[in-house]
């Protein structure tokens, strides 16, 4: 046959030069290598340096290292996703504890606040009886347990007599308070209480047989008659709410001050009780350090009750268990894929193997976490929706998180230095 054959997939050829040296005389020679086409990337720029290197930056990106990370990673949860659905549940659970008891600790914070402030109604000093006053659950308002000490304020000082106890209205209990600057035939209530009562702006509610025009102010539950009504209807049960002078303003000392002539203790903290058998006790609401206001105090005080309960001791525990639950599953894999990351520690990627199953980790924790908080949210929405707050959900799910970091590490880190202490013969050994 005639003609030239022609090659269908033509190999490029290139000179490669070397110098040879004979008796000082330098000779070049040039040999025929055979190269295949560059894989490198045309879109990189690349530069050639004298000795014929190619240089620049052809090192693969952060961003893409981390996607290929994570396609490793959910490669290894699909192997097993039972396992991984299971461990999921686990945390999430724990997760959803830890959250409930958040948000009710978060919820019971911010009522603490608001509660003490309808209390003593921006008063500088609050006179509470000897049977002391306590958060009321069923009203959501603070009420008294005995009647207000007899005291005697100074020239100059102004005090108000307020009552506060449990009204039993045609509707549920609620909180009525009486005080001697409530004009007669009128009634105060915030937005909530109005709503539980069925009251609208300039309606009347009948109060121990008298009719009294409502006006709805704030939003507590909350129900402010004058101070006689409210005495006939709900016992003598109060406190006495206390502002001092105009040229006093400002002191940091009225408490001690009011308890010099009074002859009653006085304290800035709000966990002190008084003495059942004393007379009574000031709180001094604008005293002590300015960095925490009074009812943050309070509010503190509220919230550390439920965590320091059986109920947070119990969402404590829930959560370790959730995190030996993630440990467990880890160490399962690890041993399924001895000899997997055997391979790769023989060949000098130990560290890669850190990596991945740290990606593991974080994308476990991160469904958990999701899943967790938004079972919580439903439960606390369901079961307690007078006083778990969106806010305070949020507040709580974000507590959470703040462990979610450490967790993670922790739970990757304990699996991956027990497979790393071993040498990588062992590793790839068919028995573990």
């Amino acid at each position: 046959m005639h003609g030239t054959l022609r090659e269908r997939n033509p190999v490029r050829t290139v000179a490669r030069h070397s110098r040879i040296t004979l008796s000082g005389v330098a000779v070049d020679s040039v040999s025929p290598i055979k190269t295949f086409p560059s894989p490198i990337d045309p879109s990189v720029e690349h530069q050639v340096d004298a000795t014929g290197q190619i240089a620049g930056d052809i090192s693969t990106s952060s961003s893409s290292t981390l996607g290929r990370l994570i396609r490793f990673a959910f490669a290894n949860i699909g192997r097993r996703p039972e396992r991984f659905v299971l461990s999921i549940l686990g945390i999430a659970l724990a997760i959803m504890a830890v959250t409930v008891v958040q948000t009710i600790s978060a919820s019971y914070a911010n009522v603490g606040a608001s509660v003490v402030t309808e209390a003593i109604d921006g008063a500088s000093l609050w006179i509470v009886p000897a049977a002391g006053v306590a958060y009321d659950p069923k009203t959501q308002a603070i009420l008294a347990h005995g009647a207000a000490p007899r005291v005697t304020v100074p020239a100059g000082w102004r005090a108000t007599d307020v009552i506060a106890g449990s009204w039993a209205s045609p509707t549920g209990p609620i909180a009525l308070y009486g005080r001697t600057d409530v004009a007669a035939g009128t009634a105060t209530v915030g937005s909530a209480g109005a709503k539980a009562l069925n009251l609208a702006d300039g309606g009347t509610v009948n109060v121990g047989g008298r009719n009294l025009v409502v006006r709805i102010v704030g939003t507590s539950r909350i129900l402010t008659v004058p101070a006689d009504l409210a005495r006939a209807t709900v016992g003598n049960v109060g406190w006495w709410t206390v502002d001092e002078p105009t040229s006093m303003n400002g002191r940091k000392d009225l408490g001690t001050v009011l308890s010099n002539t009074v002859h009653l203790p006085a304290t800035t903290n709000p966990s002190t009780q008084p003495s059942a058998d004393g007379g009574g006790l000031i709180y001094d609401t604008v005293g002590g350090s300015a960095a925490v206001t009074f009812e943050q105090q309070f509010s503190a005080l509220f919230s550390g009750k439920v965590t320091s309960s059986t109920l947070g001791l119990v969402s404590t525990v829930g959560l370790i268990l959730g995190f030996v639950i993630a440990v467990t599953s880890f160490l399962a894999s690890v041993q399924e894929r001895r000899r997997e990351f055997g391979i790769m520690s023989s060949i000098g990627l130990a560290d890669e193997v850190l990596y991945f199953f740290l990606v593991e980790s974080v994308i476990v924790f991160l469904f958990s976490y999701l899943l967790g908080v938004l079972l919580a949210g439903a439960a606390v929405a369901l079961v307690i929706p007078t006083i778990a707050t969106a806010s305070a959900w949020a507040q709580a799910s974000g507590t959470v998180a703040a462990y979610l970091p450490a967790m993670a590490i922790v739970g990757a880190l304990i699996p991956v230095h027990r497979l790393l202490q071993q040498r990588p013969v062992a590793l790839l050994s068919e028995t573990p």
